[in-house]
């Protein structure tokens, strides 16, 4: 007998396309988890519509209209637990979490940022790219600590820097990237398959990209 499902909360503040990613792969047969609720901290973000569309139960918390973070925080811990929630996907989620929400959620909180980590943290990740004149960019999944895009790597896949590449040219690359990057590496975590040791992330040795492939773990 397959085990459980698990329950996966997706956090958004936007469009919503690593969502949308990750609701097409756990509609595939065999997948491991299902996303069960989206919460927006935006009333108006896109990726709500693309979650009603998949019949998805949707919420949104703003914090302002709350009395501010902590109150904003209480609330979302109390929604995901309601939910039944096992983990958290932050996929544009543009608010940093407190250091209280994060260790309650430890090991279970995970985020795609688009750089090769530890390099570009923050914002404007492929702009600094191209100043930097790095020949190779890319995307990373990581456990979320009480840092800034800090915590122990899940994955990354890196795309090459062209010459003529603008700041938008890159990032659509490095978004195509993250698209198949982010289910991956929910998959492993699901099937058991990444363990958290000595303050980092290690990989199954049957998870691990073995055939050079510019990706770790290589998406299917």
């Amino acid at each position: 007998m397959n085990p459980a499902r698990k329950r996966v909360a997706v956090l958004i503040s936007g469009r919503g396309s690593n969502l949308q990613a990750l609701i097409d792969a756990t509609d595939q047969k065999g997948f491991p988890a299902e996303v069960a609720l989206v919460i927006s901290d935006r009333p108006d973000a896109q990726g709500l519509q693309r979650a009603e569309r998949a019949g998805i139960a949707r919420l949104v918390l703003v914090p302002k209209e709350l009395g501010g973070r902590a109150a904003f925080e209480g609330a979302l811990d109390e929604a995901l637990r309601e939910a039944g929630i096992d983990l958290i996907c932050l996929a544009g989620f543009m608010r940093i979490l407190g250091a209280d929400f994060v260790a309650r959620w430890q090991g279970r909180l995970i985020n795609i940022h688009p750089s090769l980590l530890p390099a570009f943290p923050g914002l404007d990740t492929h702009q600094r790219a191209l100043e930097a004149g790095v020949k190779l960019h890319g995307c990373s999944v990581h456990f979320v600590d009480a840092g800034v895009d800090s915590g122990p790597i899940i994955g990354q896949a890196a795309v090459p820097v062209l010459p003529d590449d603008d700041a938008d040219g890159l990032a659509d690359r490095v978004l195509a990237a993250e698209h198949r990057l982010y289910s991956r590496c929910l998959e492993l975590i699901c099937l058991d398959q990444v363990q958290l040791l000595g303050g980092g992330a290690k990989l199954a040795p049957a998870a691990a990209t073995k055939s050079g492939a510019l990706a770790n773990p290589e998406p299917r």
